[in-house]
């Protein structure tokens, strides 16, 4: 965790929500002691002037009125961090369907700003998406600082050991997040707690548990704990990401021909589906010639121009009237009836 720096003179900040004609500005929300940060967490004193030493370890929360860290007691383990890992490449295939890229900055520093350029507090979550990276205003690959730059549309925590809701949750919604995601893995520790993916958007003045997700239409809390949670991926999450992707692109006159592989991929598989099609018409023209008597040799009639574009029925039409391949061929290519 590095010390989130201010930068307040480079950019410019989102507007805040307005809600009867009133500003809904972001607050640092309770106390420290106000948070229930169970024994699930270890505290331990951290001076702001030392925040940079801990740049990498991951902290749940630093409190900048008390100078106190929160890590989690447990350590890191493969259950806790394959949810975020997952929704990483589960958005990749989305936005790839769509045709703009998701921007992904996993764990990185969401800072309230306190004074003299010293951040007030600072969370880590296990995930944050930006669904339009291209024009947010994020600043550099760790802080994202509350009022300077532009919010996650979604933020996850994954609750292995933890239980976000207590402490956390209440911060997102006073920092005015617009959209959380908890999960508990089906592998979770807690045994005592739901499994599932539970969704909270901020609606007004607090957050709002939704079945579905607002900033992905039709991504359901089922679905995404199903999705975060399967060892492969099931043709029925894939099925679900592509639509999910054909509705973002839809909204936004985007598509799969604008992302780089996917266009390369189509492109390729048009080409195999022309080159299939173009063998067959060849095949069937040898058929109704051999039918007649008529033999031919070589690479005929896959030379012949216009074979790939002619109607079918002027093909096997070609093929049932020629006396030999260059009469196919002048057949084929002849202006049509009438004309």
């Amino acid at each position: 965790m590095r010390a989130a720096k201010s930068n307040r003179n480079t950019s410019t900040a989102p507007a805040p929500e307005m809600v009867n004609g009133e500003p809904l500005r972001p607050t640092p929300g309770p106390p420290l002691a106000a948070l229930d940060f169970d024994g699930a967490y270890r505290r331990f004193h951290l001076p702001a002037e030392e925040l940079e030493l801990h740049e990498g370890r991951r902290l749940e929360l630093w409190d900048g009125d008390t100078e106190t860290a929160l890590e989690v007691r447990e350590p890191t383990s493969a259950y806790h961090e394959r949810p975020s890992q997952l929704l990483a490449k589960l958005t990749e295939r989305i936005a790839a369907v769509r045709g703009k890229p998701i921007a992904c900055f996993g764990t990185m520093d969401l800072a309230f700003p306190g004074e003299d350029d010293r951040p007030m507090r600072i969370l880590q979550a296990d995930q944050s998406l930006y669904l339009h990276p291209e024009r947010a205003n994020i600043v550099g690959p760790k802080a994202m600082v509350v009022g300077e730059n532009h919010y996650p549309d979604v933020v996850l925590e994954v609750d292995y050991t933890t239980d976000v809701r207590r402490h956390k949750l209440k911060l997102y919604e006073a920092w005015r997040f617009p959209e959380v995601w908890v999960d508990v893995p089906d592998e979770s520790l807690r045994r005592r707690k739901h499994r599932g993916t539970t969704l909270y958007v901020l609606d007004g003045r607090a957050f709002r548990e939704v079945s579905e997700s607002r900033a992905f239409p039709g991504w359901t809390a089922e679905d995404i704990h199903a999705a975060l949670n399967e060892e492969r991926l099931s043709e029925r999450t894939v099925a679900i990401l592509e639509r999910i992707g054909t509705r973002l692109g839809e909204r936004e006159g985007t598509g799969p021909d604008d992302d780089p592989l996917l266009r390369s991929q189509r492109r390729q598989a048009r080409a195999e589906v022309r080159a299939q099609d173009l063998e067959q018409r060849a095949e069937l023209v040898r058929h109704l010639m051999a039918t007649r008597g008529l033999r031919v040799g070589g690479r005929f009639p896959l030379d012949v121009p216009g074979l790939a574009e002619a109607a079918l029925k002027d093909v096997a039409d070609a093929a049932m009237r020629c006396s030999d391949a260059a009469s196919f061929a002048a057949l084929l290519n002849a202006p049509p009836r009438g004309v």
